[in-house]
């Protein structure tokens, strides 16, 4: 928060200077909404993911530094796939702030890039987050039949970090500052993974790859899930920075 205040990275702040004029007083408020478990990002209107600088607030999930593991799978795995077949094409499905879309058109130029985020309020952060980056942001329903019906069977690679928590009031007060409906996903957290599962199928190409986020504890959920709709091979755990399996990665059949 002082890095914030005198427009400096954390590592660069003066010890040994007087503050700016004011400094206390701003400072003093930053630390008050804090210290009511308002979340930092909030704070400070704004997350860092990987080497991006994101618009957050009220209304939009807050990108989580576990989800860079999957954004660092994706490109790894574009930067093979543009090898073999020019440029390739992506979707990120449930955008929210546009996180890993952002990433990924950051970190592997001239890709085809799409994003897709129901909420109007998320939509609204995620197209300033994406604006001048190239990817194309749709607002609609990731199980709707028809969403980017026209990409139907030509897309290399999907990504997703949609809701997928279990019910539950026990959790970490900052965590109920994102949107319900952005974390949340039925009793077991699988409910809009299920439910996606066949667009992801529809929109892959042969061999294309997905990855998922999910909750600590439903990975073999989501492996089950793929396995059960066909189509889908090399179904695989990938874990977290604490080694938790978070993500699952799969490849569309051929």
């Amino acid at each position: 928060m002082a890095a914030y205040l005198i427009h400096t990275g954390h590592m660069d702040i003066p010890l040994h200077e007087e503050p700016m004029p004011g400094f206390d007083v701003a400072y003093e408020a930053l630390v008050a909404r804090r210290e009511r478990r308002e979340p930092l990002q909030h704070v400070l209107g704004v997350a860092w993911f990987g080497p991006l600088e994101l618009e957050v607030g009220p209304g939009v999930f807050i990108p989580r530094p576990e989800t860079e593991v999957l954004a660092e799978w994706a490109v790894r795995s574009l930067r093979t796939a543009r090898a073999a077949s020019g440029t390739p094409l992506v979707v990120d499905l449930c955008t929210g702030s546009g996180a890993l879309a952002a990433y990924i058109a950051h970190e592997v130029p001239n890709t085809r890039v799409y994003a897709v985020e129901l909420s109007d309020a998320a939509f609204s952060y995620a197209q300033r987050n994406l604006a001048d980056s190239g990817v194309t942001l749709i607002q609609g329903d990731v199980t709707d039949p028809e969403i980017l019906a026209e990409l139907n069977g030509s897309v290399d690679l999907i990504v997703t970090n949609p809701p997928y928590v279990p019910e539950t009031d026990d959790l970490e007060p900052e965590v109920y500052a994102d949107p319900h409906e952005a974390v949340f996903s039925g009793t077991d957290g699988m409910t809009l993974i299920r439910q996606m599962v066949p667009a992801v199928s529809r929109l892959l190409k042969p061999c294309g790859r997905v990855g998922i986020e999910h909750d600590d504890t439903t990975s073999s959920l989501v492996q089950a899930a793929l396995h059960d709709a066909g189509g889908f091979t090399a179904i695989t755990p990938l874990k977290d920075l604490t080694g938790t399996p978070r993500f699952v990665t799969a490849l569309r059949d051929e």
